[in-house]
């Protein structure tokens, strides 16, 4: 039994890191997300200008100086004309939940979204499987705008808040 489950959990693993990076012009795949709870799925919407935020996990301490600005700043995004924010982490609905603020905590608890765009990781020695690197990308609707990533998870400089407005 523990041999299946190993199997299943690489071969998981192993389609979630396999998809090319998303690309300025390319289009957010239809997704479906958990937001409110771990059992309840809703398609991902994107309506206007969107800032979709990756984190390897949630409350990392990169993660706890990361997303802060992004809720502080929120109405600066807003007046740049940004519609709404979104947060994946790939955690679970329960701890992706923890948040109450104007930004939507996404629960990506398979790693499926973010491997979808190209850009999870293989972060099985430090947390546990597959993670999202550190990333944002800002979209019109479903068309991809612009790409940022980290070139280390722990690095918060060109997704930081400060350099989203900037590029805004």
């Amino acid at each position: 039994m523990t041999s299946v489950l190993a199997s299943a959990a690489h071969s998981i693993a192993a389609s979630v890191l396999a998809t090319a990076q998303i690309q300025p012009g390319g289009t957010i795949p239809s997704s479906q997300i958990k937001e409110d709870a771990p059992d309840h799925t809703k398609p991902l919407t994107l309506t206007g200008k969107n800032i979709i935020i990756g984190v390897p996990g949630a409350f990392t301490a990169p993660c706890n100086s990361h997303i802060p600005a992004y809720i502080d700043n929120f109405d600066a995004f807003k007046e740049k004309g940004v519609s709404a924010i979104y947060v994946f982490g790939v955690n679970d609905a329960f701890v992706m939940k923890y948040v109450t603020s104007p930004i939507h905590f996404i629960a990506d608890d398979k790693g499926t979204f973010v491997g979808s765009l190209g850009l999870a990781f293989d972060a099985s020695a430090l947390l546990g499987g597959p993670r999202s690197k550190r990333f944002v990308i800002v979209t019109e609707g479903h068309k991809v705008v612009s790409v940022a990533v980290e070139e280390a998870p722990p690095n918060v400089t060109v997704t930081s808040a400060k350099s989203i407005l900037a590029l805004l």
